[in-house]
């Protein structure tokens, strides 16, 4: 009685063994590590889609990451936090690392993964146009965004390469806050207003305005939205910023491959209150158009094109060279590897 006593134990203590073995354990091979990583997004938007399906469809889990996502709103606000060591990682467009480092700083901000490759908003005219020109801008009031923001600078970008001069030809509204601008044109403000999603198919929803053009399409690929952090965290924890890169890389994968409806699914509960019609017709308008990146490598073609408009809006005081704020070989590797 006594012996089988005993081998009824050491049954036990190795199946307890076994589990606490696998419950630590993740298909990223971290030894059952899980690491917190910081990162805070310039804004919580249906645009940034990848990395929600990377959260919620647990890749970065898998590689051993336990990410906290905060809301910075604002560009300065989210450089701020990396700099501040209040974030690990930043999500907002690599302008920001510019003008980062046009400041001298003894530790740059460096993009090391690529989100989105276009801008994100689109015309919205209040009234329908079937075959629309940039042209049709001239002596019009367009309700902007904020001057010296991104979207304003390709906005009057696109309007200058399409033969129109921004604020010579036309009339450009920009007081107005960026959660007022759908409310503030459907009350009557302005003729045109630049809008990013969901806003935008919500006001053609209500029949009060009409998407007529895509800045996106309009400015070509740009780095818009990309991952940013330090050069002290890039040389003092790399493993952490390449198992980040591999988990967005996994999730632009399953994103390129995947259904709208899958997609919907999986980012359903980051955005639990909008309406499920005008979620997909958002994720079918940025997809088409190519808005996200299908990997995480940032060009250098989309880097000087980011460069062209930066100049025209005269926000560039001086170029970087490409290579002093982009490291691709996160990148690079995690297509290598996955």
């Amino acid at each position: 009685m006594f012996k089988k006593r005993i081998k009824i134990s050491f049954v036990i203590v190795m199946i307890f063994s076994l589990i606490l073995t696998f419950g630590c354990t993740n298909s990223g091979d971290n030894d059952g590590k899980i690491e917190k990583v910081r990162l805070a997004e310039v804004t919580h938007s249906i645009f940034y889609t990848p990395l929600y399906v990377a959260l919620e469809k647990g890749f970065f889990q898998e590689e051993g990451l336990e990410v906290e996502l905060t809301l910075a709103a604002g560009g300065d606000k989210t450089m701020t936090a990396l700099v501040s060591g209040s974030a690990d990682v930043i999500l907002v467009g690599t302008e920001t690392t510019v003008y980062v480092y046009n400041q001298n700083p003894k530790d740059p901000a460096v993009n090391f993964a690529q989100l989105t490759q276009t801008d994100g908003s689109f015309l919205v005219s209040r009234e329908p146009i079937d075959n629309f020109t940039w042209d049709m801008l001239k002596g019009r009031v367009i309700l902007g965004q904020r001057k010296g923001g991104m979207p304003q600078m390709v906005s009057e970008y696109v309007q200058h390469i399409n033969g129109v001069e921004p604020h010579v030809d036309n009339e450009i509204i920009q007081n107005v806050d960026y959660a007022n601008l759908g409310p503030a044109f459907v009350s009557g403000t302005g003729e045109f207003v630049q809008l990013f999603e969901p806003a935008a198919s919500a006001i053609e929803k209500e029949g009060k305005g009409y998407v007529v053009a895509s800045f996106g399409e309009g400015s070509g690929k740009l780095p818009y939205t990309v991952f940013i952090t330090k050069q002290s965290i890039i040389n003092n924890n790399p493993e952490m910023v390449q198992k980040f890169t591999n988990a967005i890389y996994k999730a632009q994968k399953w994103v390129e491959s995947s259904s709208l409806e899958e997609i919907a699914d999986v980012i359903t509960p980051q955005f639990s209150d909008l309406d499920r019609a005008i979620m997909l017709n958002v994720l079918d308008r940025y997809r088409s158009q190519g808005s996200w990146a299908t990997d995480p490598i940032l060009d250098e073609e989309e880097y000087h094109n980011l460069e062209a408009v930066m100049e025209y809006a005269g926000e560039l005081k001086e170029k970087v060279p490409y290579d002093k704020i982009v490291n691709t070989e996160f990148a690079k590797k995690a297509m290598d590897t996955k």
